[in-house]
């Protein structure tokens, strides 16, 4: 199946330039990426991806990638999908953030192995029901 988040990521930034906002992602800061270092905080990295700020802009299904300025020199970005903590809009600081996937597949297996467990406790726990008729009432008309 495929991921919700650059369909996700998409619509904020869709919805960010629609309403004049300036549309920022948060990603985690990579060693393979080639800008200044003294960028990063918290090993994390905020890019600004306005339509003033970068060129050619492609948010694909498994990465984002543009041209942006470091320093006064151009350098081509490209963000794997994963590494995207998040997108927002500076302005209001309204967005999107994403949860770290490296739990959420544990986290999904047990969630599902627990509700399979309740309902097969449910299952078991009710006894099949007694086929018990009601009587047909007598009714008779009353002058």
């Amino acid at each position: 199946m495929d991921s919700t988040k650059p369909y996700l990521l998409r619509s904020i930034y869709e919805w960010c330039i629609d309403s004049g906002y300036t549309p920022f992602v948060t990603v985690v800061a990579n060693s393979e990426l080639d800008i200044p270092m003294d960028s990063m905080n918290s090993g994390e990295l905020v890019f600004n991806i306005g339509q003033n700020a970068v060129q050619d802009l492609m948010i694909a299904n498994d990465i984002i990638s543009f041209y942006a300025r470091f320093n006064g020199v151009s350098k081509k970005i490209v963000l794997p999908i994963e590494s995207v903590k998040g997108i927002f809009a500076k302005e209001v600081n309204q967005g999107i953030a994403f949860q770290d996937n490296s739990n959420l597949v544990d986290n999904q297996d047990s969630a599902i192995k627990e509700v399979s467990t309740q309902l097969t406790d449910l299952v078991v726990s009710e006894e099949p029901k007694k086929n018990t008729r009601k009587k047909k009432t007598q009714l008779r008309l009353v002058k």
